[in-house]
């Protein structure tokens, strides 16, 4: 492996940063998970209340980070954010859970929605039981999950070659993701919505209750159990909104980050929010609530595509699924890699990581992370994964927004060409509303919510161990 002198080198303009922050979020969630929080909350109501709170929490967390991106336009992002806020341990905390957990486990589940939607057109692919490889323990291995891993090993590849080739799979993949789901949109209000079934869904909006997978009724939600439901249900739409903060693992390779930054973040999340909850009010004067909660497979989105061109549909949502996954996942891959070259940097990480190759890339950091995101594309199912993810993204989220509130006391002499909207209360509701989710989340569904927070705190003796092994050196 070639290894260069030379740095990362700024060539993403805003429309890039911009590309890359809508493509990341935008994966499979938006396709899938309204069925699952359907089933929690019931309602159409509560279904759409559900989406513009995971929005308001992502806009509000995009303006505050641009104050940070804008103090430290450099490789890293969120891990170089809480070093500077707290400490060395708490930002190698972030990078060892996003290594663990975080990017890795995103990766594998974007990847494993990017082949189960392949089994539309090759039946072998399909996760079923008559599809099965073998089984080791609790884990049962498909064809589907080779087809991810191979995925995510050419990904890898492509980039390790440079930032241009990932550049441009990302804006190219991006831009046509995104007229794809306003075409969705725009053709379900068009061609398929029914005055019948909207006004019915709509009649008690407000009356939370739980459905089971064929979409009956099974109960009321009242008191603080609908705590307990919405913290529930927004795992699937903070899975489906997260990733939105991979552009600021590259600002080093952004023109102008102090700007572009900031904006990319904007811009990205609110086109994203406004499509997610577009796509969300479609489904609802398309689909009746049962029939949401009910989707084969909780693909919502081709239910929804079998109504607006009938058989036809589920192979249109098919192409749509792939297109967005295979531009969500090269989005993580290439942002990915820069927070272990850091790490590295620091002396925090393999040392082989913090060195670029001919192209100016991290290469051995793309490939640690590529054998990782394999592994756990054989480890768990999507449903198991979002859990784990979402509590452990949203913690630290949570920690570095109050690294704003550090940041202004502890270092007001840094210039801050951009700072956080709506401070001090907009980033103290985003707090709140966080450490609220995560509390319900292990109250409610504590298996994989305590499992993200166990890897979490496995990340303290490693730091350790390599503090010691940096000083023997």
């Amino acid at each position: 492996m070639a290894e260069t002198t030379q740095g990362f080198k700024p060539s993403l303009g805003l429309m890039d940063a911009t590309m890359i922050v809508a493509g990341s979020m935008i994966g499979s969630g938006i396709f899938i998970v309204s069925a699952d929080i359907t089933r929690q909350v019931g309602s159409a109501g509560w279904l759409i209340a559900v989406w513009l709170i995971t929005g308001f929490m992502t806009l509000i967390a995009a303006l505050s980070y641009g104050e940070l991106s804008a103090m430290y336009p450099k490789a890293g992002g969120q891990y170089v954010y809480l070093k500077e806020a707290f400490n060395p341990l708490a930002g190698f905390l972030y990078g060892w859970s996003f290594f663990a957990v975080i990017q890795t486990a995103t990766i594998a589940a974007v990847g494993v929605a990017f082949s189960k939607f392949l089994g539309t057109f090759i039946p072998a692919l399909d996760i079923k039981d008559e599809n099965i490889i073998t089984q080791i323990g609790i884990f049962k291995i498909y064809p589907a999950q080779f087809v991810s891993i191979i995925l995510i090993i050419l990904l890898t590849y492509i980039n390790t070659k440079g930032i241009k080739n990932g550049k441009l799979i990302q804006t190219t993949f991006t831009i046509v993701k995104l007229l794809s789901l306003f075409g969705l949109i725009i053709f379900g209000f068009l061609l398929a919505a029914k005055a019948d079934i909207w006004n019915a869904n709509w009649a008690d909006a407000w009356t939370m209750v739980k459905r089971n997978e064929e979409g009956a009724v099974v109960g009321g939600v009242v008191g603080s159990a609908m705590l307990g439901a919405i913290a529930a249900s927004m795992v699937g739409s903070i899975f489906s909104s997260d990733a939105w903060n991979n552009v600021t693992f590259i600002a080093g390779e952004v023109k102008n980050p102090q700007r572009n930054i900031g904006l990319a973040l904007f811009l990205g999340t609110l086109i994203v929010t406004v499509i997610y909850v577009s796509a969300n009010l479609m489904y609802v004067s398309v689909l009746p609530l049962n029939e949401i909660a009910s989707s084969p497979q909780d693909r919502v989105a081709v239910s929804a595509a079998n109504e607006i061109w009938g058989d036809i549909g589920k192979y249109v949502i098919a192409v749509m699924i792939m297109i967005s996954t295979f531009g969500c996942n090269n989005g993580l891959i290439l942002s990915g890699a820069r927070v272990y070259y850091t790490m590295a940097k620091d002396g925090l990480f393999f040392k082989q990581t913090g060195t670029l190759n001919k192209h100016n890339v991290p290469e051995f950091a793309l490939w640690i992370q590529c054998a990782v995101a394999s592994l756990l594309c054989l480890s768990g199912k999507y449903g198991d994964l979002l859990d784990m993810i979402s509590f452990v993204v949203v913690l630290f989220y949570a920690l570095t927004i109050i690294g704003i509130f550090i940041l202004r006391k502890k270092r007001p002499d840094i210039e801050r060409p951009y700072k956080a909207f709506g401070y001090p209360i907009l980033p103290a509701i985003y707090i709140l509303m966080a450490f609220a989710f995560c509390v319900l989340l292990i109250w409610y569904k504590p298996t994989y919510a305590t499992w993200g927070l166990g890897i979490v705190l496995a990340g303290i003796p490693i730091y350790y161990i390599a503090l010691a092994t940096k000083k023997d050196e």
